[in-house]
């Protein structure tokens, strides 16, 4: 654009014969060319202040509540009515997953929280189906156990959620354990004006995936790309996203048939496995920001770290901008104190400016770093090591 400007300034000066107007183009084009300058190399060689909140964690496990006195982590986030609202992964002693509830007017202190739960899925068959595999008859129940269990120490319900709010409906995924083979992804919904009375009248849940099948960490955009609802569901080898005339469909038991290998991230990075994606993504002007995770196989202590990457618009497909190092490394005591090496970064909202991610750490909390939303984009834009730094 400054080169523009100062072209037309230097030839109407060589139009009407006047060296002072050419000379004044020039000058003019130098100040410009430096401005534009200072604006796009301004964050180089500098890391934007990212900043985990001094208040993580910002939500722990409650000992007087059974269903959610083990952990509290991996939480969904939407933006709605002026107020954050968490929906969060909660486990008790029957190592049995449900959702609870939590919100925030400031985004960091949460001064409201169910001391029930708001979702819970399907589980009665389980109970009936399944004993634990790891012990004697004798001592069969199925209960809260990270040594044994991977997923966060449970072993069914409903685990990992995200949401989106979507013309006025939350839609909810998560993922359901439906057999020791078997990991499917769900969807629900509810409007978001019973999420704001705190009416939990969630809709049936309808299976995404196929059964028989693991996957996990699908994820709906926020709002339709090209008048269809895009549901992405899988970030390696590729970027998969399927788009969906009708919700509806998965009612009549269609599923999306997805193509994911873990191995498949790029050689010789931090994310050479990539676990899956994160947060749903957030609409911006630079792109969708996607949040995801990776790990090293080399590194085994770190099994998740937080990465980030921009999506074009248009075609969501396409990656336009990728971090070169993690966001987020779990470096914290409250990213190991359970499980250690796990930051889970399941939601982020934008309120006023500000980027917001909410995480579990080391699978037992819930917690919040911060950014400046520009600067954050563009560092990402410009490949610097845009790191979520400890708290001072």
């Amino acid at each position: 654009m400054e080169e523009i400007v100062a072209a037309a300034v230097i030839l109407s000066g060589i139009a009407l014969g006047n060296v002072w107007i050419v000379i004044a183009g020039f000058i003019l084009f130098l100040i410009l060319f430096a401005i534009g300058y200072v604006a796009r190399h301004s964050f180089r060689g500098r890391t934007p202040h990212l900043a985990r909140a001094r208040e993580n964690p910002v939500l722990g496990p409650l000992p007087e509540h059974a269903w959610e006195n083990q952990a509290v982590f991996n939480p969904a986030a939407v933006y709605v009515g002026d107020r954050v609202h968490l929906l969060y992964r909660a486990l008790g002693e029957d190592g049995i997953s449900r959702v609870g509830y939590a919100s925030s007017a400031d985004g960091v202190h949460f001064d409201e929280r169910l001391p029930h739960p708001v979702f819970i899925a399907d589980i009665e068959h389980l109970l009936s189906k399944f004993r634990n595999p790891f012990t004697s008859p004798a001592r069969s129940e199925l209960r809260y156990n990270p040594a044994l269990y991977a997923s966060g120490g449970g072993w069914g319900g409903s685990e990992d959620p995200r949401a989106v709010e979507i013309e006025g409906v939350v839609y909810m995924t998560y993922s359901a354990f439906n057999g020791w083979e078997s990991l499917r992804m769900m969807l629900t919904s509810l409007h978001a004006d019973a999420l704001l009375a705190k009416t939990w009248r969630w809709n049936k849940p309808v299976p995404l995936s196929p059964p028989g099948s693991i996957h996990k960490n699908w994820v709906l955009f926020p709002e339709k790309i090209h008048g269809k609802y895009a549901i992405l569901h899988s970030v390696a080898p590729e970027v998969e996203v399927e788009y969906v005339d009708d919700l509806s469909r998965f009612e009549r038991g269609e599923y999306i048939e997805s193509h994911y290998d873990r191995t498949k991230g790029r050689p010789h990075h931090w994310d050479k496995w990539v676990r899956g994606t994160g947060a749903p993504p957030l609409k911006t002007s630079r792109g969708w920001l996607l949040f995801y995770h990776g790990m090293d196989p080399a590194h085994v202590h770190i099994g998740y770290n937080i990465g980030a990457m921009l999506l074009d618009l248009e075609e969501p497909t396409k990656i336009l901008f990728r971090s070169s190092k993690p966001i987020l490394t779990p470096d914290m005591p409250y990213e190991n104190d359970w499980k250690p090496g796990v930051v889970y970064g399941s939601g982020a909202v934008i309120k006023d400016g500000t980027l917001f991610l909410y995480y579990g750490g080391g699978d037992k909390t819930v917690n919040v770093a911060t950014a400046p939303l520009e600067n954050f984009l563009r560092s990402l834009m410009h490949d610097e090591h845009a790191v979520l730094a400890p708290a001072v």
